[in-house]
């Protein structure tokens, strides 16, 4: 190959010699042409050897190849990588619109050769996106939330002066709406029912004669639309001598015909006012005031009977001080003559003691005649204005007598130091009225079983007064 390389240099001197020697020498011609046609004969000798050379320079690396093939393949890789890179880059410079899918293609490529599952791709994008357009949310509020307040603002302040502006004009006639509203409503609150009565004096025997007739339209205090009216007849100031009539369950229109006798000088009665109020019965509460009627005795002619209708009013809250209530229950055993009195609670008894409670506790006599036969009181219940006691006490009453014994009830307040002080007072049994009489005769109609009521306090005079009374 070498020994081809020089003679091809010569050949090439030679031609260059011959040249220079046309130019001065026409007549070796001939001998030129028969040198040029050598030449290209050597060139062509020439080029094949080089062709030789390079064909012969390409499997000399064969024997690396049994001895390293992995670095073979490596470089065969990195060469086969650099010719599709070198095509790519023509390509694009030739065909620029492809750029997007030959780079798609590369993403997708080296995304296959990642060692992350194809799942856990997808969802790191997916949280990534979210994240964005969190942030994408966040700005968009800000930025255009904060101009709309502003202007919500102007407006809520605006309408409220416009309100008020309003409102000041208005107020002169809401007022006089709600003035006529209330004296609707007033009326017909006055709508509480009638009751019919009679008045008559006996002069020989200095009595006032009060009869209960019966009522009209009463109104409903139950749940059920109905009531369960009584009425109750008494006279003020004194109120020592207090007569009710029997309920009448579930009627709103009752007839009592009852009559009622009050012992008094003629003098006296002038003074009076005859009180009558009708009430609807609750054993286990206070009972509902429905309304009353109250008669100045000085404004009424008694020289003669009279008989009427009267429309009843709301009553005063505010008739007497509020002692307190107590719930009672009594069982009487006609064949052992057993008599069980039991305690059970008291609730909102009258404030007693500087600190606004009271510490009561109660006492229970059973008498007769005005006699005491047997006394016996509960524990005493500190700082409360709503005991409860639950304690039982048993009396020997034989049955002959039952219908003759009272069973007295006084609340007191205990105190160590002075006197123990009475909080309210109460009766059941002979010559009691009322919820006494109601309870007692519920007793004796219901042998062997405990009767629980609930009974309002008294004042200890009045209670007093109503045991000295002979019963009518």
């Amino acid at each position: 190959m070498e020994k081809g390389l020089q003679r091809a240099s010569q050949s090439q001197r030679g031609i260059q010699q011959g040249q220079s020697k046309s130019t001065f020498d026409p007549s070796e011609e001939t001998e030129g042409a028969y040198h040029q046609a050598f030449i290209t004969a050597d060139m062509r000798l020439v080029s094949t050897g080089v062709r030789a050379l390079r064909a012969a320079e390409l499997p000399e690396p064969e024997p690396e190849e049994s001895t390293e093939p992995g670095y073979h393949e490596h470089s065969h890789h990195e060469q086969s990588h650099h010719e599709q890179s070198h095509h790519e880059h023509s390509n694009s410079e030739l065909h620029p619109g492809h750029d997007f899918s030959h780079m798609k293609e590369k993403f997708m490529n080296e995304i296959t050769h990642l060692p992350v599952p194809m799942w856990a791709i997808g969802a790191i994008v997916v949280v990534v996106l979210v994240l964005v357009a969190c942030c994408v949310f966040c700005v968009f509020k800000k930025c255009f939330g904060k101009k709309k307040k502003p202007k919500k603002v102007r407006e809520r302040k605006t309408g409220r002066r416009k309100k008020a502006t309003e409102g000041d004009g208005e107020a002169g006639d809401k007022d006089k709406e709600v003035k006529k509203e209330g004296e609707e409503e007033e009326k017909e609150q006055e709508k509480l029912g009638k009751l019919e009565f009679s008045l008559d004096y006996n002069f020989t025997d200095c009595q006032l004669i009060v009869g209960i007739l019966q009522a009209q339209d009463l109104a409903a205090m139950d749940m059920g639309g109905t009531s369960d009216p009584y009425v109750k007849v008494f006279l003020l100031p004194d109120k020592k001598k207090k007569y009710e009539t029997k309920v009448q369950r579930k009627n709103l229109c009752p007839v009592f015909n009852e009559t009622f006798i009050f012992k008094i000088p003629y003098a006296e009665l002038g003074g009076k006012t005859l009180v009558l109020q009708v009430f609807d019965f609750d054993r286990f509460s206070k009972h509902d005031m429905i309304g009353e009627i109250k008669i100045p005795m000085n404004s009424v002619d008694m020289g003669q009977p009279m008989q009427q209708w009267r429309d009843l009013e709301s009553g005063e809250k505010e008739e007497q001080e509020k002692l307190g209530d107590i719930c009672i229950s009594l069982r009487y055993v006609p064949t052992a003559g057993k008599l069980t009195v039991n305690i059970m609670e008291a609730k909102n008894l009258k404030k007693m003691d500087v600190g606004g409670l009271s510490d009561p506790y109660v006492k229970i006599v059973l008498q007769q005649n005005g006699k005491r036969i047997k006394k016996k009181k509960t524990t005493v219940k500190k700082n409360t204005l709503n005991p409860y006691f639950n304690e039982s006490f048993s009396f020997e009453v034989p049955f002959e007598q039952i219908q003759k014994v009272q069973v007295v009830i006084t609340v007191f307040d205990y105190d160590k130091l002075g006197s123990n002080d009475p909080i309210g007072k109460t009766f059941m049994g002979y010559g009691a009225t009322g919820v006494g009489l109601r309870h007692w005769s519920e007793m004796l109609a219901n042998p062997r079983r405990p009767v629980a009521q609930w009974h309002t306090l008294m004042p200890e005079e009045e209670v007093d007064a109503a045991l000295k009374a002979k019963p009518r």
